[in-house]
Parts: C-alpha cells; sequence; structure tokens
C-alpha cells in the first residue's frame, strides 16, 4: 500500500538504503528495571550509571540495547525513589541474571523489580520528508 502525500510517500515496504537501516525486528522483548533507593544524593546517579556500565560490560553475548535510564525522585509520580533502566533484548533472562548480579551488593537498594514485555511487530511504514 503506497499512500502519496503532498511531498512524501508511504510505503509497506523500505525503498531505500536508509530505510534498510530502520526495518524494526519482528519480535521484540523489553525489560524494565526498577532499582527502588533509600535516598537519593550527588553520588547516586554516578553509582548507578557506573553499575550499568559494568552490567554492559559483562553482558557482551547478550543481544541488547540500551533504552533508557533516569531517576524518578519520590512524589513525581509515587513515593519510592526510583532508578530506571530500560533495555530491548534477544535474551531476557541473561540480562536480568547480569542486572541481579551487578546490583545485588549494592547498599543503597531496598529492591529491585523488573518486568519483561514482549512485543510482536504488526505493521510498519516507511516515508520520508524533504525538507528543503
Amino acid at each position: 500500500m503506497n499512500i502519496e502525500k503532498e511531498n512524501f510517500m508511504i510505503s509497506s515496504e523500505p525503498k531505500t538504503q536508509s530505510e534498510q537501516k530502520l526495518v524494526q525486528q519482528q519480535y521484540n522483548t523489553n525489560v524494565a528495571f526498577y532499582v527502588h533507593l533509600k535516598e537519593y544524593n550527588n553520588s547516586v546517579r554516578e553509582e548507578l550509571i557506573r553499575r550499568i556500565e559494568e552490567v554492559f560490560f559483562f553482558a557482551k553475548g547478550v543481544d541488547w540495547k540500551f533504552d533508557s535510564f533516569g531517576i524518578e525522585k519520590a512524589g513525581s509520580r509515587g513515593t519510592d525513589i526510583l532508578g530506571y533502566f530500560i533495555f530491548r533484548t534477544a535474551d531476557a533472562k541473561k540480562l536480568q541474571d547480569f542486572f541481579i548480579q551487578e546490583f545485588k551488593d549494592y547498599d543503597n537498594a531496598l529492591k529491585i523489580t523488573c518486568s519483561i514485555a514482549k512485543y510482536e511487530k504488526v505493521d510498519e511504514k516507511f516515508f520520508q520528508i524533504g525538507v528543503e
């Protein structure tokens, strides 16, 4: 199905090399981790980044992509201080094992919660927009 709109065309198939690189995987698994923190201070962000870099370092051989990281302070959406990490991976169990191994001795953590969500691509369209 092709839909022509003013100066761009929407296509169900990638037409250019750039569009080929954008093709999403048929199946995708997101793994989200919350590290529930006892306290937040200036060094917490650096410590979380250091630990997550260790997860990345040791996770060689796991097909994953880092999606996002952040810290939610108490009151923004709840009462807990949360460090959150979201990954896309093909091997959620292996990534989960690496993550827990790296955070199990983190004194500032009350607990770690995790969700694993599997998605299936149902549709994908491609288009280019001229900006000149």
